[in-house]
């Protein structure tokens, strides 16, 4: 149900003035018709009162106003009394709009104007009728001026409200992005040597158990030292992602970006927790950072995975540029030796295949996994677009 249009006291204020200063129009013109009686003061105090409603119903008070105003000028009162409340009804019509509604309502006013001064009054000479059709004239356009303005300036307030609000949901999108590469490179980070360790740990553990005559003190001072190297090379790679996460402080300074040139040091660690990776013998192929960026994490992350699901397996990395493309394969050759794992507990999904199609996302780039199709291993395809432009993120 609509509610009724609520009258303020500046509606209130406007239609008083309006009837106060018809009056002394009424009272103190000396020419233009005769004083207005019981009748005439009725015509024209009505013709004030309806303009409390104009600024919600403004047709409808223009058409009560000449309703009011024809008998008024009929019988000859005053006339200069009565033309208040007819500029004040067309100055709220002019500004509510349309334009042509507008301008026809002003042809409409002056046609009256000039019958009633022409045919009633019987004073319709072309003065009088260009000057009072030029005070028509004159607040019809400054009323039409100022509903352009309004909607001049609800136009610029309502795309200021667009673009803060575009502003706000650029810097919530940016947040949400930034929080999932931060979540990616600690998963990337953490997962590969926490997953190593844990596999290096978990065979010296189950040696010192299982086979204690069978120690090889020289092989367990050798695992213990692989996990050692495989800590300090994790705690400089988490200082320099959190440095990367400070760099907008003066004293901070970036670490290096990952790239292709560390495929050996990855082999290195995954080979100290029972894998065999084959890199192909040749050099890494120049690629532009962000795609390295994004290689060297799939990788990372695919030889991890190896080291959980496939201990022992013979893993092969192939990288290869053909048509500004470059294509990336990981594949190993399934399980050959049980896994070790004093801690063991139910599988939970993991965030690492996700994340390699996230990277491979983050240069324009695809992915693809699955079971090799003898099912006797796993399969990880990578495709990159060498154009990427995108600054390398860690």
């Amino acid at each position: 149900m609509s509610k009724t249009p609520r009258i303020t006291r500046q509606d209130i204020v406007l239609a008083v003035g309006t009837c106060a200063v018809q009056s002394v129009l009424a009272v103190a013109s000396g020419s233009g018709g005769r004083g207005p009686d019981a009748l005439g003061w009725g015509l024209l105090t009505g013709s004030a009162a309806v303009l409390a409603w104009r600024r919600h119903r403004p047709m409808a008070v223009m058409l009560a106003i000449v309703v009011l105003i024809a008998p008024y000028h009929a019988l000859d009162y005053v006339h200069q009394a009565a033309l208040p409340a007819s500029l004040v009804a067309l100055y709220s019509v002019a500004v509510a709009g349309p334009r042509p509604r507008t301008y026809a309502t002003l042809v409409g006013s002056v046609t009256l104007m000039a019958g009633v001064m022409t045919v009633v009054a019987g004073r319709g000479g072309a003065w009088d009728v260009l000057r009072v059709g030029g005070w028509i004239l004159a607040v019809v356009v400054l009323g039409d001026a100022v509903r352009i303005n309004r909607r001049y300036v609800a136009s610029v307030v309502e795309r200021a409200e667009r673009a803060e609000l575009s502003r706000e949901e650029e810097a919530a999108r940016r947040v949400v992005d930034e929080r999932l590469r931060i979540a990616r490179d600690l998963h990337d980070l953490l997962a590969h040597s926490i997953t190593v360790i844990g596999v290096q740990a978990s065979v010296a553990g189950h040696v010192l158990r299982e086979d204690p005559e069978l120690l090889d003190r020289a092989q367990l001072a050798q695992t213990l030292e692989g996990i050692s190297d495989t800590c300090r090379d994790a705690r400089a790679e988490l200082r320099a992602t959190l440095e990367v996460l400070r760099a907008g402080q003066a004293d901070e300074r970036p670490g290096p970006v990952p790239s292709l040139a560390g495929l050996p040091d990855l082999a290195r660690a995954a080979e100290a927790a029972g894998l065999t990776v084959d890199l192909g013998g040749a050099e890494p192929p120049a690629v532009p950072p962000a795609v390295g960026v994004a290689a060297f994490r799939i990788v990372q992350e695919a030889l991890t995975n190896a080291v959980r699901h496939a201990p022992g397996s013979r893993v092969r990395v192939a990288l290869a540029v053909n048509g500004g493309r470059l294509r990336l394969t990981v594949e190993d050759d399934g399980p050959r030796a049980p896994v070790r794992d004093t801690a063991a507990r139910p599988p939970s999904p993991g965030y690492g295949l996700i994340g390699m199609r996230e990277r491979a996302r983050s240069v324009g780039g695809t992915l693809t996994s699955g079971p090799r199709r003898a099912n006797d291993g796993f399969v990880i395809s990578a495709d990159l677009p060498l154009c990427a432009t995108l600054e390398a993120t860690r």
